[in-house]
């Protein structure tokens, strides 16, 4: 008896002290998760230096980390300063009157009066809509440009997450797989049941960056292009913004360039709008099917509603990294419920299968 009240207690203070120690390290949840993310992505590159060079942990993750920092984190340092510089601009345009939405929506009106007939027939009034429309986009740019001063004056404290990032990455890098086997070792779920858990979520975790944040990318980087060659102003901007909503299945870029183009055949710009169309529908809008299969993987690809609401609450549980929190969480969650149900739906069948046939034999012997 007291040994179980021994074993009660021990694990009830294993359980508060976890949690303690879960709550110590959420103000660095997003450095920890970027590192548990490069490690896993760039994890091939440390066993092919391994194969190369043999058994050497530090000089492997050194390498493999240089190698990550010059593909992917001075790239991206370097796109965020140019697009704090371009956010700013594009709000200090709005607010000098050098942009103006209200006017752009009218042209497009002028220009296609068919629009407002036809809103009229659902009984839709086109000037709420335009008011909105305007209020929407200057509360957006509004709210980017004080995100990008909020990075820009944060400087420190988002130098201290990234050198903290990759620190953990160094290390993750390094002992990633000791402390993976230590995890199973610890966990009570069963070895085999562990390691294909954590094989899964190392899957998950690469399509989903890898696979979903690249195309994104990706996406972002040709629509950027086609504004930047048509002259239209903030191309760096609406390259990124596309590159957000790109990760968002059903509208994806189409609703930053499909606007754009409509506006320029507005002003009479027709060549360039249908050059805009071409390249949206062609380029950017097969980008998708054709990149996704082959980076994320058919296995791993989730439903486009699951995406679609695992990313919008993603991002308000979890803020920016919610764009890939959000898919990931919700990939674990069919994850666990995929292994449930082969698991213990087996077992059931099995049992269904044998009780009869068991009940049989024993009617048969008697």
């Amino acid at each position: 008896m007291y040994a179980k009240l021994e074993t009660r207690t021990f694990l009830a203070m294993l359980v508060g002290v976890s949690l303690a120690f879960v709550w110590l390290m959420k103000p660095f949840f997003g450095p920890i998760f970027w590192a548990v993310a490069i490690a896993l992505i760039f994890h091939p590159v440390q066993q092919l230096l391994v194969r190369k060079i043999g058994e050497r942990p530090n000089v492997n993750a050194l390498i493999t980390l240089v190698t990550c920092m010059v593909i992917v984190v001075i790239p991206v340092l370097v796109l965020i300063t140019s697009l704090i510089a371009e956010g700013v601009g594009v709000y200090q345009q709005i607010q000098d009157g050098e942009i103006r939405p209200g006017e752009y929506i009218d042209q497009v009106n002028k220009s296609f009066p068919a629009i407002q007939s036809f809103l009229a027939q659902f009984d839709i009034n086109f000037a709420e809509i335009r008011d909105r429309a305007v209020n929407i986009f200057v509360g957006g740019s509004q709210f980017f440009a004080k995100q990008a001063l909020g990075v820009g004056q944060n400087t420190f404290q988002f130098f201290l997450g990234l050198a903290l990032m990759v620190y953990l990455a160094f290390f993750l890098l390094r002992d990633g797989t000791k402390l993976v086997e230590l995890m199973i070792r610890a966990l009570p779920l069963g070895d085999e049941r562990e390691r294909l858990l954590f094989a899964k979520f190392a899957e998950v975790t690469r399509a989903t960056v890898k696979g979903n944040l690249l195309i994104a990318i990706i996406q972002g980087a040709l629509g950027g292009l086609i504004f930047w060659i048509l002259g239209i102003s903030g191309a760096l901007l609406w390259g990124v913004v596309m590159a957000i909503v790109s990760l968002l299945p059903a509208v994806g870029a189409a609703l930053v360039w499909v606007p754009a183009a409509i506006y320029l055949a507005a002003v009479g710009d027709t060549i360039q709008a249908v050059i805009l169309t071409i390249f949206g529908v062609v380029v950017i809008g097969l980008a998708d099917n054709l990149l996704r299969p082959v980076l994320v993987g058919r296995d791993t690809k989730l439903p486009d509603y699951i995406v679609l609401l695992s990313t919008l609450g993603g991002i308000v549980m979890f803020g920016v990294n919610g764009f890939v929190m959000g898919p990931l969480v919700a990939a674990l969650f069919m994850a666990f419920w995929g292994i449930f149900i082969r698991e213990f739906g087996e077992e059931t069948g099995r049992t269904e299968k044998v009780g009869p046939s068991h009940g049989h034999g024993d009617d048969g012997a008697g």
